[in-house]
């Protein structure tokens, strides 16, 4: 008997042995309307299964995979410099001579132990790129990177986007080892795949599941800015907790499938669902952020919801088919309104995928960068038919956006840049200089913390505003390595000061 037809056997026994139970507990409760599983369909289940290959191919298994993986997971730890409640009021008297706030020495949030945020990242390029969530690096001032040789780095963060929950950091490394992307688009449900990461900080932990849906909307995202959230998660039982986040799911070659983001929990704990945001995506992302700086969208510009029998009801029309993504609006001037969709258009497939859900659609659409084609093909009146969409960009145009890298500067073991025009108009300041590295040396020691703005420096000769990374290295080169002290802000507002001695 070969290895097939014994796994063929054995699930067979097993699905006649569910059934049986099944019926025993039918019977407790209708004792009257037991019934067997007959032979015809035992003979269609056999046949249904026998062109089916149950067995794992040779060389790829759990163990294989998860040595493949795991040395390219790595610990994320986002340190964030300045708690919410730690905010100092301003005091116009101080301000006016040059007295730092109240508190003594490193008053504020280089006093106190920096909070933590703990989660996972994966690997991609030999050279020291990562891929994590954007929730694990939000508002982090450093970001800490440990391998699983527990080497460790801190990471530049190249960009993030939360509309898709995803960030890509790098740290200068080389020879690394890395995942590659698999598709996402391949994945069937049923198939058998690893979740890798560090829940709880237990480093290196590997868990195994099934790929139980595709598509998944949960509505983790629906707050970021402009309602652009893209949730079209892949659904596993995997078990992943806390800290698995930006953390792997790969298939039983290796290969990246998905980036553990979310779980469906009361408890905050794994409850039986976690939900991963798939590799297509993730691979245009992270080419994104890497060779662009932002993420490019491309937008279809109509307003979209699931086809069902709720929405159908509420217009009180019948719809043509039971899946689809029903437009209820369309932009002037977008793509979809010069490609000719209308308000009722019901969009079945884009590019030849269907697109049962808006899930779908918006997954579809978010792979495109401005000025990409996608063939829409949508039912109006009982019809099918396809056209042709250009998408368009936020300003309605096909222009690809850059984001501008600020100019650097680095004095001492600390790396300066510039203010940016938002965040001085948002704080109310004339100007100052952005701390954004620290490389340990005496500015660590006194408390300089990445994120940190300084707006003015006091040294023997007395106070002195920054309006400029420039000016601010011309006073330190005054002051000629003399202690002085460095007061300004960060990018919450909350005032800070310390000691450079």
């Amino acid at each position: 008997m070969s290895k097939k037809q014994f796994f063929l056997g054995m699930l067979l026994a097993s699905l006649i042995g569910g059934i049986v139970a099944l019926a025993g507990v039918s019977f407790l409760s209708q004792s009257q309307n037991a019934t067997s599983f007959d032979e015809k369909q035992q003979a269609s289940f056999v046949n249904l299964l026998s062109g089916k290959d149950f067995t794992v191919p040779d060389g790829i298994n759990f163990v294989a995979s998860a040595e493949i993986v795991t040395p390219a997971v790595v610990h994320v730890k986002s340190k964030i410099a300045y708690p919410q409640s730690g905010r100092m009021q301003r005091d116009p008297l101080q301000e006016f001579f040059g007295i730092p706030p109240q508190g003594g020495r490193g008053s504020g949030p280089g006093s106190r132990a920096m909070p933590i945020s703990s989660g996972s990242g994966v690997i991609i390029s030999s050279d020291g790129y990562i891929v994590t969530n954007n929730h694990v690096v939000d508002k982090a001032t450093e970001v800490e990177i440990s391998l699983e040789n527990n080497k460790r780095f801190i990471a530049k963060v190249i960009g993030t986007d939360p509309t898709t929950d995803l960030a890509l950091l790098k740290i200068e490394a080389t020879n690394l080892p890395f995942v590659r992307f698999g598709d996402s688009d391949n994945t069937r449900i049923g198939e058998w795949v690893l979740a890798v990461g560090n829940p709880f900080d237990l480093t290196s932990t590997v868990t195994a599941g099934i790929i139980s849906a595709k598509a998944r909307n949960i509505g983790i995202l629906r707050d970021v800015e402009n309602n652009l959230s893209i949730e079209s998660f892949l659904q596993t039982d995997a078990v992943v907790n806390p800290g698995n986040s930006g953390g792997a799911l790969v298939n039983l070659a290796g290969e990246l499938i998905g980036i553990n983001t979310a779980i469906a929990s009361q408890t905050g704990t794994f409850n039986g669902y976690s939900f991963a945001v798939p590799s297509t995506l993730v691979k245009k992302v992270m080419d994104d952020l890497m060779n662009f700086g932002t993420v490019q969208r491309g937008l279809l510009g109509v307003n979209i919801q699931n086809v069902s029998p709720e929405l159908a009801d509420y217009l009180e029309e019948n719809f043509p088919v039971e899946q689809g993504v029903y437009v209820g609006g369309v932009n002037e001037n977008s793509g979809g309104a010069e490609a000719g969709l209308k308000k009722g258009d019901i969009i079945i497939s884009v590019d030849g995928r269907a697109t049962n859900n808006v899930a779908n659609l918006q997954e579809m659409v978010a792979r495109k960068r401005p000025g990409d084609k996608v063939e829409v093909e949508y039912i109006r009146n009982g019809k099918t038919h396809k056209t042709t969409a250009t998408l368009k960009n936020f300003s309605g145009d096909t222009e690809i956006v850059r984001r501008e890298i600020p100019k650097t500067y680095e004095y001492e073991g600390v790396v300066f840049e510039d203010v940016s025009d938002k965040v001085k108009s948002q704080l109310e300041i004339a100007g100052g200089a952005v701390i954004s590295g620290v490389n340990g040396g005496k500015w660590g020691r006194a408390g300089a913390r990445p994120g940190f703005i300084i707006t003015s420096v006091i040294s023997e000769s007395g106070r002195t505003k920054i309006t400029d990374v420039e000016n601010l290295l011309e006073v330190l080169e005054a002051n000629n390595g003399e202690p002085l002290v460095v007061l300004g802000m960060f990018q919450d507002g909350t005032e800070y000061y310390f000691e450079v001695e």
